[in-house]
């Protein structure tokens, strides 16, 4: 499917500045760009690039316009190219019907225009909502709840009583509600003795570990998104739960209990243990890792990498391991930077510091 300028600007909401016509029928990074592509020129090195391009046509930031050329300047670039891959994103192809190698059951209820695939597993009194489509392999438990209009890729699996809201995207691999990792032990355990003294004190070596049933589950809010192979445990009695608008990355491992807001945004491999209470608007960047028990206010950001040993405010913004406000961690980088300094002079001065203390000591 082809696209006029003037469609694509009206939809993007930009200012054409029109020099030749073009049919537009795909989008690409300038030296990837043919006659038929809207050149993507989002920063300056893309810009520069204009000059070697085939395209026609760029979508450049507001203020930027090329004598001789085509361009459609827009006021937030990032937000147009996420309008631009609507216009042209194509979904799997699924058709609406249950597949002949699909086993579902007999008390499942099934809305209308629902697609079910290759191998996909509906178990007892499961509810499917209209309009949502659920790709090969994948299984869906007993009395779990799947909203209006969901879209599940290949290989998804949604255990016992897992309820999700409507308009979510479950990416490949997704599990939702398996046991949380939740164990005691007849005696006081290793962790236990170091929280309580600082220090391992006896040997429990014949200690026996018990699992602790997971009767909760995990409720899933509207609108939400999770990556490929991403993990959800359900809660141990009360229900794990995911806020609407929420985005989660592909990797990530959340635990029993935990309470995630609205809107967060989860990088790739976060871990974040059971019990955790996450704000509204939180981003967790990739591989941050958050202990048990402890909370994180709205609005705020964890920073790559991230070890979180304790709860924070609103609005923070923390960064390091352990992890402490940004405010801090940047004093300790000057303090280390100091201290350099400091040890480098010392050095220096060490032969004369020597030699004053020998002739102190034959004093």
């Amino acid at each position: 499917m082809g696209y006029t300028l003037e469609q694509i600007s009206q939809v993007v909401g930009g200012m054409l500045t029109k020099v030749v016509d073009a049919d537009i029928t795909q989008i690409a990074p300038p030296l990837l760009a043919d006659e038929h592509t809207l050149a993507l020129a989002l920063g300056e090195e893309e810009i520069e690039n204009l000059s070697k391009t085939k395209a026609k046509a760029a979508l450049v930031p507001l203020g930027v316009n090329i004598d001789g050329f085509t361009t459609i300047e827009v006021e937030r670039p990032r937000l147009a190219m996420m309008k631009l891959l609507h216009m042209f994103y194509k979904e799997p192809e699924t058709e609406t019907g249950i597949h002949p190698t699909a086993v579902v059951h007999e008390t499942a209820k099934i809305g209308q225009n629902v697609s079910i695939g290759p191998n996909v597993v509906i178990s007892h009194h499961a509810e499917i909502g209209d309009n949502t489509k659920i790709m090969a392999n994948s299984y869906i438990g007993g009395g779990a709840k799947i909203g209006k209009n969901c879209f599940f890729h290949a290989g998804v699996n949604i255990s016992d009583r897992v309820q999700i809201g409507n308009d979510v995207i479950l990416h490949h691999g997704v599990a939702l509600g398996a046991d949380g990792f939740s164990f005691v032990t007849e005696n006081p355990d290793n962790i236990e003795q170091a929280r309580k003294d600082g220090a391992i004190l006896e040997e429990n070596v014949t200690q026996k570990i018990f699992k602790i049933p997971s009767i909760g589950s995990v409720v899933i809010g509207n609108n939400v998104e999770i990556g490929a192979n991403t993990t959800i445990d359900r809660g141990t009695i009360e229900n794990t739960t995911i806020g609407d608008d929420t985005k989660i990355d592909d990797q990530v491992m959340i635990g029993h209990n935990c309470r995630i807001g609205k809107g967060c945004m989860i990088v790739s491999q976060v871990g974040i243990a059971g019990s955790c209470v996450i704000g509204d608007r939180v981003v967790i960047a990739g591989q941050a890792g958050l202990a048990d028990h402890i909370s994180v206010g709205n609005d705020s950001i964890i920073a790559a990498k991230a070890g979180v040993s304790k709860s924070f405010p609103e609005k923070s913004i923390v960064v390091g391991i352990p992890a402490v406000p940004r405010k801090e961690f940047i004093r300790q980088l000057k303090t280390m930077k100091d201290a350099d300094e400091l040890v480098r002079k010392f050095k220096k001065y060490e032969p004369l510091l020597s030699s004053f203390e020998e002739e102190n000591e034959k004093v």
